[in-house]
């Protein structure tokens, strides 16, 4: 008889990790050979067993059937529960199955019949948190999960978008109605003033960034938004602005699906109340002012009136927008995959900007033994942009009176005589050439394995390798205005990112009795490296479009950046009696951009739990949960420069002098520079009501961030303006409140609400000293701006006792009812700061300047509504924001009083009136030509509330059941977004768009409208 080894020679029990590369080749020798069931036993005294498996619900499929004495014999059972197998008598059958407990049986014929009962821990809710999965009633941390069908009632390209008004506490600045434009999510208020405020995003256990990337939102299972500091110290350093854990979909054992879907439509914009004035209008506005007898441009006369080109009508289409997506998924418990492709294509309402993005993804579980499991996965991206769009800023500025176009519809050149605004240019005529392009690609390679060290010690590896290739190119013909002067500019630009990720990890999750214990602990690194290249040229014959044809290199920049992180992490969670629960956790980091004094920052948490109503005492049976949980801890942020804790010299062609190289310095460093930390305090209850007709989550917190990271301004005398130093302390204070229910929930009625809100209240509680003239040392006000970059335009101050986006600006008085000037307040103050007399002056010079409360909203969320009827369903979506306010920099621009005649001015809204003669109680002042009045510089008349209520997505659909032709289901539906916006704000839109991942509010004179879209879909499932 030939001897037989029940495991290969080089597995053992305690080297099972040193084997995984050569179960991978295994691996591939099984699937080659693919017959389901490979068997190395001899042929003698075996048998072939029959059989069928079932459950309560019926046969089940996906069942992993192997002998106990040789594991390397197995097989599965196909879609009725069948299957065959080679064992010998007297052996023993093992069937596993997910959701299932595992059963042996002794064979003892050729036939066999099994019942597989349902696990007990398939029945218990489950969610994904940082660096693993609990029981949703074993949790002590503030988070909620948001499903991926919930986030498909928008199409876009941005995950961050379609979180808005969707969890309680995350205020979202959508993208710009711009296809591909990225939405920024601020968690709990703005925990810190120069880094980021995004939180941290976590795909499938792999650290990625402060933002979501390419992601396919098709593949998105859940997404899991950590708040609070239960869930988020084990992240440390990276977990104070909190985290999105995304997972993604992955095949289920037995099961094989095929799903299809696609949405096409058109987007339109909406240019919410701001109208400018058409060419009549505009002339009865110029005849209108007090000094209309000094406009002297050639063509002021009343035939003006009939010139009327309307420029907005020019810029815009109804752009098609197209989203499909296909995913393939299926497998055995052995082997399993899923595969996932989309296209994403959407040309923009604004004209000439194109934007198409493809998806590939495939997830694997192999486990060729019971112990091991091995998950590779590859993620692929290719995003392109087409850019030769319309301006927008054009299309509320330029002159209604001024075509781009000669009567005979030739373009005009620049600076046409024809033109009133004659000092402007025809960005049509740059539009016949000028052009750029811009592609991404991005690539996410895991391989990732779990293995099974005991029935309740596991190891997990997690290995991860990001890769971004980035290139833009740009074309400005010579004939062009921009090209004239430099006989043509062709730019090109191309960036390198490199970013890898690990993580080992051991997890012990043990029940004894009334005792669970769940722990985790182990080592993460995270590295990151970018090299970019950015390359001018100019001087070329029209037409060429690469540089080898320029006369002259303009510019050549390019550069390195490197960072890298380690840490230690660990946490425990410890349930008795499934009552009581406590978990804490400690994290260690250490990071490349802090100096040997702080290289290494330590951060924890812990928190409790008390399930109420599963206390003996606890009668109440109309209520089906209620948890009280409390935590306590710290997390951190690390400053947005790489190397602050150096003293750095630039070499670059500002330092060289007569064409020889030269060092300035550029960075002061600050070697004691340490960690921001935030530690935060919360309370919170879960509960459900009425066999969970009713839900409802409510928390309280408390966040206070001390050492604040800035960029503080210096005096320029060394050269250098800025240094890092950390600078003070702030708090958040805040509540959340989710509110969902059933109203109706019959055999054929389903009618659901939720409803959340976030209320949340900053403050600067400490800010750095400076020194006084006399050597003393005091706290001053800080004034930085609002983001926009605009010269003359508003500011905040950073003061303690006040949020840290205070205005900080003079303050508007109204309109001086005698003579229709501008008025400003001038307040006068004691040594102390207190207000002792306060007049109005026309003279905005003798204005002051002062606190005018906060930009961010007091209250702010969204409310959703679900209806079914057998196979029709309809569902809406409302986001919505109180109490905030935007400074509406567009306005100083287009509601000038005559202050600018080269650029189009806005009508007037309802309830506004402009003053005309004494008497008046006006809003707006006397508008004169080129006026003087200085009435529409910077101050609190542009400050305007926010407040608005949108309809997000409005959904209609139908189910077909076509089982007796192997569809599954079939779900025909449309949608509208972004339907109306109920708001008094004059603006574009009262949701400022996002600006590279910050959130803003102050919007400049561009702003690039939202789109409504209206989309037609279809979904099948095979």
């Amino acid at each position: 008889m030939i001897k037989r080894f029940t495991k290969p020679f080089f597995i053992g029990k305690n080297v099972r990790l040193a084997s995984v590369l050569m179960l991978g080749v295994i691996a591939h020798t099984e699937l080659a050979f693919g017959s389901g069931s490979i068997a190395y036993e001899h042929v003698f005294y075996q048998q072939t067993v029959t059989g069928r498996v079932t459950s309560s619900t019926g046969a089940v499929a996906g069942v992993t059937v192997s002998v106990k004495e040789n594991p390397f014999v197995s097989t599965s059972t196909d879609d009725q529960g069948n299957f065959t197998i080679s064992a010998n008598r007297g052996q023993t059958l093992v069937f596993t199955a997910v959701g299932y407990n595992r059963i042996e049986q002794a064979v003892t014929g050729n036939v066999l019949s099994v019942i597989l009962q349902e696990s007990d821990q398939s029945l218990e809710e489950v969610v994904v948190v940082g660096y693993g999965v609990q029981r949703k009633e074993s949790l002590t941390g503030a988070m909620q999960v948001v499903k991926g069908d919930e986030l498909r009632d928008i199409t876009n390209p941005s995950v961050e978008n379609m979180l808005n008004g969707k969890v309680a506490g995350a205020f979202v600045s959508p993208g710009s109605g711009r296809p591909g434009s990225g939405g920024a999510v601020v968690i709990r208020g703005q925990a810190t003033l120069n880094g980021t405020t995004s939180p941290l995003w976590v795909i499938d256990g792999v650290i990625v960034g402060s933002g979501a990337g390419d992601l396919n939102p098709d593949d998105i299972e859940t997404m899991t938004v950590l708040k609070d500091a239960a869930s988020t110290a084990i992240y440390g350093s990276q977990g104070a602005n909190g985290v999105v854990v995304v997972t993604t979909k992955r095949a289920k054992a037995g099961v094989t699906n095929i799903n299809v879907s696609t949405r096409m439509g058109f987007n339109q914009l909406t240019n919410g109340n701001l109208k400018v004035m058409n060419g009549e209008e505009l002339y009865d506005y110029y005849a209108a002012f007090a000094n209309a007898n000094e406009i002297s441009f050639p063509r002021w006369k009343p035939e003006l009136r009939n010139s009327n080109f309307d420029w907005w009508d020019l810029a815009t289409q109804s752009g098609f927008v197209q989203n499909h997506n296909v995913s393939i998924s299926s497998g055995t418990e052995k082997l399993r995959s899923f595969l996932s492709v989309g296209m994403y294509d959407e040309k923009g309402a604004v004209k000439g900007y194109d934007y198409r993005r493809y998806n590939v993804r495939l997830n694997q579980e192999y486990k060729p033994f019971e112990w091991l499991t091995i998950k590779p996965s590859i993620v692929g991206a290719r995003r392109g942009i087409e850019d030769r769009e319309y301006s927008v800023t054009a299309m509320y500025s330029n002159l209604p009176w001024d075509s781009p176009f000669d009567p005979d519809g030739n373009l005009v050149g620049h600076r046409s005589s024809s033109w009133v605004n004659s000092a402007s240019t025809n960005y049509l005529y740059d539009l016949q050439w000028n052009k750029s392009a811009a592609t991404n690609y991005e690539l996410m390679g895991n391989l990732d394995f779990v293995v099974q060290l005991t029935d309740w010690l596991t190891f997990n590896s997690v290995n991860n390798y990001r890769y971004i290739n980035y290139g833009s190119s740009g074309y400005t013909d010579p004939r062009s205005n921009g090209g004239l002067s430099v006989q043509g500019r062709i730019s090109d630009y191309r960036s390198e990112v490199a970013r890898r990720y690990t993580n080992q990890m051991l997890t012990v999750n043990k029940t004894w009795g009334a005792h669970a214990l769940y722990a985790v602990g182990g080592y993460e690194f995270n590295d990151y490296q970018s090299k970019n290249l950015d390359v001018y040229g100019t001087g070329f014959v029209p037409g060429f479009e690469i540089l080898d044809v320029v006369a002259k290199p303009e510019r050549t920049k390019g550069g390195i950046s490197e960072w890298a992180v380690q840490s230690l992490l660990s946490k425990v969670n410890y349930t008795y009696d499934n009552r009581y629960m406590v978990e804490a956790s400690l994290r260690r980091d250490g990071a490349s951009n802090f100096g040997d004094n702080a290289k290494y920052g330590n951060f924890f948490s812990i928190s409790g739990g008390w399930n109420i109503h599963n206390e003996s005492w606890f009668k109440a049976d109309y209520v089906d949960a209620l948890k009280l949980r409390a935590s306590y801890g710290s997390s951190g942020n690390r400053p947005s420069s790489l190397y602050p804790q150096y003293d750095l010299y630039a070499i670059s062609a500002a330092a060289s002098y007569d064409g020889d190289p030269g060092a300035l310095i550029s960075q002061i460093g600050n070697r004691n520079l340490t960690w921001e930390k935030t530690m935060t305090t919360g309370i919170g209850v879960d509960a459900a009501f009425l066999n969970n007709r009713i839900r409802t989550t409510v928390d309280f917190y408390s966040k206070d961030t001390d050492n604040v990271l800035y960029h503080v301004p210096i005096s320029g005398l060394s050269g250098v303006t800025r240094i890092w130093q950390n600078i003070g302390e702030m708090n958040n204070k805040g509540i959340e409140v989710s509110i969902g229910g059933d109203i109706i929930r019959t055999n054929d009625w389903l009618w659901s609400l939720d409803v959340n809100l976030g209320h949340n209240v900053n403050k600067l509680t400490n800010l750095f000293p400076t020194r006084n003239a006399d050597g003393s040392y005091s706290v001053k006000p800080v004034y930085i701006g609002t983001g926009m970059n605009i010269a003359g335009s508003a500011q905040y101050v950073l003061e303690p006792g006040r949020p840290v986006d205070t205005y900080y600006v003079k303050e508007w008085a109204g309109v001086n009812p005698d003579n229709g000037a501008p008025m400003w307040y001038k307040v006068a103050r004691d040594a102390d700061g207190n207000e002792t007399s306060r007049e109005t002056t026309s003279k905005y010079a003798d204005a002051t300047f002062e606190k005018l409360g906060r930009a961010a909203p007091k209250l702010f969320g969204g409310f959703a509504t679900a209806l079914q009827y057998k196979q029709f369903d309809l569902g809406a979506t409302f986001s919505y924001s109180l109490g905030g306010k935007l400074y509406n920099y567009s306005r100083q621009e287009y509601d000038s009083d005559g202050t600018y005649t080269d650029r189009n001015q806005m009508k007037l809204m309802p309830g506004w009136s402009r003053w005309e003669k004494p008497g008046d109680n006006a809003t707006h002042p006397i508008a004169k030509y080129n006026n003087k009045d200085q009435g529409n510089l910077a101050s609190s008349r542009y400050i305007e509330k926010n407040d608005f209520l949108r309809l997000r997505s409005l959904s209609l659909g139908y189910n077909l059941k076509l089982n007796q032709y192997g569809v599954k289901n079939l779900r025909v539906f449309f949608t509208g977004e972004n339907l109306c916006v109920i708001t008094n704000y004059s603006g574009v839109d009262p949701e400022i768009p996002a600006n590279d991942g910050a959130v803003l509010l102050s919007t400049g004179p561009g702003v690039y409208p939202a789109t409504r879209k209206y989309m037609f879909g279809l979904n099948v499932s095979f």
